[in-house]
């Protein structure tokens, strides 16, 4: 019957011929869950009941028993069945709804990132022409931006800033000379050593690119403007603008001061030729405490082999003698 039938109840007693009434009941319910059972015993047991109960019955009767008390327990366990279908079938519905809108979620999320990644990318892009413009009228090189900006990027995720703040030093530190072009071209472009009064004309670069780059809506560019003002700042508190002191001077500008100072010493220029690596290093060595940071110093040491490497891709095509 149950095979050819569509039913809702069973009403099952324990003695049965073969198996018991729960085995019987236990082997339905593993295929037809949806059937309400209601167990009849002749044994009024605590155990007996709570096997039942165990196994999934709706109900269970002590025999004898009055037909109303078959009635309210029939009652009871095909309104149970009908909530329990419900619930059932409500929770389906809302997995398939949570799955939908975790889908459109999911794609919004995408299309977000795609977004953001295109803005990140204009951006970078901003700075990096911005960047060139500055170098255009020194004797640098775009390439010069290009490893300085990722020597930065090294130096801060040796120091343990998470990766999204060493990539946006990455971007900003391009811009740290952006104040030259405020300068003078005689003084700028001057082949010798600047005059006391000419190199006070050429520190003011600092100040300048910081006015430039400050009180954005952007925290790239505000972190611009601090690399612009501070990566001439010494730890000993000689450098310039305002001859700020150890901790006083931002982490990311005593990051770019060790990466500027390294790539100006290996890189060659009209007025000087590339100076080797370990020489270069020497020098910053003999700078640590004064105007390096001693631990900026050495996780810049610690990197040298991604230095070099950088140094390879992004070599001058130029060779300045």
């Amino acid at each position: 019957m149950l095979e050819s039938g569509d039913y809702q109840l069973m009403l099952v007693d324990v003695s049965m011929p073969g198996e018991s009434g729960l085995e019987f009941s236990r082997s339905i319910l593993e295929t037809r869950p949806d059937i309400a059972v209601i167990i009849a015993t002749g044994i009024n047991s605590p155990e007996i009941a709570q096997q039942a109960f165990d196994s999934g019955v709706y109900g269970f009767i002590c025999k004898p028993f009055e037909m109303n008390e078959v009635v309210i327990n029939v009652w009871n366990a095909l309104r149970r069945r009908t909530l329990e279908i419900e619930n059932r079938h409500h929770r389906e519905q809302l997995e398939v709804k949570v799955a939908e809108r975790t889908r459109e979620l999911q794609e919004a999320i995408a299309r977000l990132e795609k977004a953001e990644s295109a803005v990140v990318r204009s951006q970078a892009e901003t700075i990096y022409r911005l960047s060139k413009a500055a170098e255009f009228r020194d004797n640098e090189t775009a390439r010069h931006i290009e490893r300085m900006s990722r020597y930065c990027e090294i130096i801060a995720r040796r120091l343990g800033m998470p990766d999204d703040r060493a990539s946006l030093v990455k971007m900003a530190s391009p811009l740290h000379d952006v104040g030259k072009i405020g300068t003078p071209d005689q003084i700028l472009l001057k082949p010798g050593r600047l005059d006391p009064s000419e190199f006070e004309i050429m520190k003011q670069h600092a100040e300048i690119g910081y006015r430039i780059l400050a009180g954005s809506s952007s925290e790239l560019l505000n972190l611009a403007a601090t690399i612009a003002w501070t990566h001439h700042e010494k730890f000993d508190g000689t450098g310039y603008p305002r001859g700020l002191v150890g901790q006083q001077i931002p982490i990311e500008g005593r990051i770019a001061a060790v990466a500027d100072v390294f790539d100006a010493l290996t890189s060659a220029r009209v007025y000087k030729p590339a100076m080797p690596n370990e020489r270069s290093l020497n020098i910053l060595r003999e700078g640590r405490g004064k105007h390096f940071d001693p631990e900026v110093l050495d996780a810049f040491l610690d990197s040298m082999e991604e230095v070099v490497q950088i140094q390879a891709t992004f070599k001058d095509s130029i060779e300045r003698a």
